[in-house]
């Protein structure tokens, strides 16, 4: 206790024993060390022996952060793009641009393992602006090639919302591809809308106001808080793939789902449902009056 305030301190704590983890200080130091940051994965305030397998994480890690850091240079990402389809008028309408990574020698990187190291390493926002960039330059050449308008939907993470004049960089992305700012959606994950509300909310109206479109991304997953839904600007929510996959089977989730889809239409929003793969699922939010579906049953990204 300091100065009448109470502070709680918990510890993460990694071993390593001689002499199996190594033969002197400097290797044990290390090994521990690396037991130490598994221990933080972990969830913190943890304690964890270092085992060889650390080590070969560790490295592969260190390979992929260095690797990802020249990946744009050479450039080994690329955008992919998933199609929205129309319910009402069945037309595609849209797409969600989402980031590749072939890495010259571990293959196809899943977005899952790189995106959260971009986040952890301080690229999230670099590879952000990048997806933006490719993804509005992409969108006008498909408008000025075929003459539709074609919306193209990016997603940003948090750290890329709060840690750059994110309203800018959209902007900028805008101007430069000369694309008209009512063909770009933002998805936005729920933890963006619980940090500081005032500073979202001000930066979200920006975005709409110039034409922009906003969607929540993945609800029902976080929060969901339904003051969110009321305060936030937001255009649309995007039903998450895990309530869709197994709404033909489970009950619980096909209530989730139609509820989901009248709560925002009454709110007035469009919905989208995300990972249908299946007719049956396509004829669920067909019925219950689901504005917008991609999923592997329209086409893969």
């Amino acid at each position: 206790e300091h100065q009448g305030h109470e502070f709680v301190v918990s510890s993460s704590i990694g071993v390593s024993l001689y002499p199996d983890d190594g033969a002197d200080i400097d290797a044990l130091l290390k090994n521990a060390d690396v037991a130490m940051y598994k221990a933080k994965e972990s969830g913190r305030n943890s304690v964890r022996f270092y085992s060889g397998t650390m080590r070969l994480r560790s490295l592969e890690r260190l390979e992929l952060e260095s690797g990802l850091r020249h990946a744009l240079d050479r450039e080994e990402l690329e955008l992919h793009y998933q199609p929205k389809l129309c319910l009402k008028t069945r037309q595609i309408i849209g797409v969600e641009a989402l980031v590749r990574w072939e890495h010259p020698d571990y293959g196809n990187i899943p977005p899952d393992r790189f995106v959260p190291l971009a986040e952890e390493c301080g690229l999230i926002t670099q590879l952000g602006e990048w997806v933006l960039n490719t993804a509005c330059r992409q969108a006008k050449k498909w408008q000025d090639r075929y003459g539709q308008r074609i919306s193209v939907a990016v997603n940003l993470s948090s750290q890329q919302f709060f840690q750059s004049d994110v309203a800018n960089a959209v902007f900028q992305a805008l101007f430069e591809a000369s694309l008209m700012p009512s063909l770009l959606q933002l998805e936005l994950t729920e933890s963006i809308l619980m940090h500081d509300i005032q500073e979202t909310i001000d930066t979200m109206t920006q975005l709409k106001d110039s034409g922009i479109a906003l969607v929540m991304d993945d609800f029902g997953t976080g929060y969901s808080s339904l003051s969110y839904l009321q305060r936030f600007p937001l255009d649309a929510l995007k039903i998450d793939r895990s309530f869709v996959m197994d709404l033909e089977h489970n009950k619980d989730d096909a209530v989730i789902c139609s509820t989901i889809i009248a709560m925002a239409h009454h709110l007035g929003l469009k919905v989208v449902a995300e990972g249908v793969e299946t007719h049956a699922q396509l004829g669920f939010m067909s019925d219950h009056g689901c504005d917008q579906i991609q999923g592997y049953l329209i086409s893969k990204p």
